[in-house]
């Protein structure tokens, strides 16, 4: 079985990519589904098919969904929510507005996902494309199960022991609503699927994320933080797809200066990228909605490839958290330490090696923190980042918190 996620900046055109990769997939044999977790369903729209909660045939070995928000819910999160509300309204807070605040953010798009597991251990489908959310409420929902790990593991066996001693007590001197042992048996229940997911999705010969991007700045340097939060997390990038690229043989003056940029900014996508693979997707004479446009996108898009290989086994990059500073890690084979430089500039990252150079956008929860040591060793470089002031390396040249400053590599010992 393969999953694949695609996701990017609202609007860049990620769900007529996910329709037209799934259709390809089942014209090539594969039983098919395609699922969208965003809370605005425009899956029907894309395949110009209506579509409902369950699988609906849309072509021969595929299917597509659009999951109601409320059965996901009320499937995964009912007890829970049931108890929340109750709580709202023992605080006064009418019942409908206490149902509805009941619904932690997320929560929807979350519940949506869930499927994937479900569908997974019956093992009906060999290939389940996802249109995910767009980005910022994507990589909320990937970092979802990091949080909820710590709290199961830390504080929900105190809760519930504790929930347990006192209700007796509770139910005498009060009418405040204690969660009984279902309310924490579905909570068990629901992290659980939520870590089934988490293992699926990081298992990088089962699932991989693509990134959809358009030649713009503003989608770029998001799906560069998409990039670098989704390496954080475990999660694979196997492909990025550029969408909308003006053909070359579009002549008109009009698109001149417009193909123009488009050429600067594909340059910036393969610096961000690179060695992850990228492929250019014409914009296209018409819109891109129904069977026969999603299979030209498919076509253009993948050519005679399948769509469910895996693009790209390896990582651009990686962050590891190390006793209170994080090191940056990225393998840079066939070249030495003389051809390497380090530049940052707020929450930017410049690599450069010779003439080329790579830009990494960093994760918040690096925000403040700047270059103090980069070391170049067995073909590998490794940045330190931290929150302390910079102190001198070993080639003797200071590391300075400025606006933008230039670090010369050192050279490792093993």
């Amino acid at each position: 079985m393969r999953i694949i996620l695609y996701t990017g900046k609202g609007g860049v055109g990620k769900t007529s990519v996910a329709a037209a990769t799934a259709l390809k997939a089942s014209r090539m044999g594969y039983k098919t589904i395609v699922v969208s977790t965003d809370a605005a369903h425009s899956l029907a729209d894309s395949f110009d098919k209506p579509l409902g909660s369950e699988a609906v045939e849309v072509a021969r070995n595929l299917w597509g969904q659009e999951p109601d928000i409320g059965d996901s819910i009320r499937q995964h999160w009912g007890t829970v929510q049931e108890w929340l509300s109750a709580i709202m309204a023992w605080r006064g807070m009418k019942g409908m507005i206490a149902e509805e605040m009941a619904v932690l953010p997320g929560m929807e798009e979350l519940t949506n996902l869930l499927y994937i597991t479900d569908y997974y251990s019956r093992g009906i489908y060999d290939v389940i494309v996802v249109d995910c959310a767009p980005t910022g409420e994507t990589l909320r929902l990937l970092s979802f199960p990091e949080v909820l790990h710590w709290w199961m593991e830390k504080l929900f066996p105190i809760e519930r022991k504790a929930a347990s001693l006192i209700r007796p007590l509770v139910k005498r001197l009060s009418d405040i609503p204690m969660p009984e042992d279902k309310v924490f048996a579905a909570a068990e229940d629901l992290f659980n699927q939520i870590e089934k997911m988490r293992q699926l999705l990081t298992d990088k010969k089962l699932s991989s994320v693509r990134l959809v991007v358009n030649p713009e700045k503003m989608v770029i340097k998001e799906a560069q933080r998409t990039y670098t939060y989704l390496n954080l997390y475990g999660y694979h990038t196997d492909l990025i797809v550029c969408n909308r690229v003006i053909p070359a043989e579009v002549k008109d003056v009009y698109f001149d200066s417009w193909k123009e940029i488009q050429k600067r900014h594909r340059q910036t996508i393969e610096e961000a990228f690179a060695p992850v693979p990228i492929l250019d997707v014409p914009l296209f004479g018409k819109e891109v909605v129904g069977l026969k446009m999603l299979q030209g996108m498919g076509e253009a898009i993948f050519g005679d490839g399948d769509p469910t290989g895996i693009f790209f086994e390896g990582k651009a990059h990686e962050i590891e958290k190390r006793d209170g500073h994080y090191i940056l890690v990225l393998d840079l084979p066939f070249t030495s330490r003389e051809e390497i430089s380090v530049f940052q500039a707020g929450d930017e990252l410049v690599v450069q090696v010779g003439k080329y150079k790579r830009n990494i956008i960093l994760p918040r929860s690096m925000v403040g923190m700047s270059v103090v040591e980069a070391i170049f060793t067995d073909h590998r470089l490794n940045i330190k980042f931290e929150h302390k002031p910079p102190h001198t390396g070993e080639a003797g040249e200071a590391v300075k918190p400025a606006a933008r400053t230039r670090t010369r590599t050192q050279e490792g010992k093993k």
